[in-house]
């Protein structure tokens, strides 16, 4: 799993919470792939799309069917986020791999998000 991982992550350009709410300023989406039972034990994430990662291929690819309205072309830059930055990281590669170039996840997850901002 760690292989994965790595290489999933030498794909990504990781922004920490500071740089990822800069890029929200400029028309990024963050999208939490937490499930509803953690986001009710660790708090919510403002602003955020939420997506349970079961959901996330479908919901962001412009060409599916179940898109979401944001899903507009494949230049749109998400940030995905989960608890620690774990399955955020595979999540992006997997979007990646649809042709959403910008997809990338935040640096450190929810937590760190918390950590900086309260």
């Amino acid at each position: 799993m760690n292989d994965l991982l790595a290489a999933a992550r030498v794909r990504l350009d990781r922004p920490d919470p500071r740089r990822a709410a800069e890029l929200v300023r400029q028309g990024a989406y963050l999208v939490d792939t937490r499930p509803a039972w953690q986001r009710a034990e660790e708090g919510e994430l403002p602003g955020a799309l939420v997506i349970e990662r079961n959901h996330i291929e479908w919901r962001l690819d412009p060409a599916s069917d179940a898109r979401i309205p944001e899903a507009v072309d494949h230049d749109v830059t998400w940030i995905v986020v989960c608890s620690e930055g774990y399955s955020s990281s595979l999540a992006a590669a997997s979007l990646q791999d649809l042709g959403l170039r910008n997809a990338t996840d935040l640096d450190g997850g929810y937590r760190a998000w918390r950590a900086t901002f309260g």
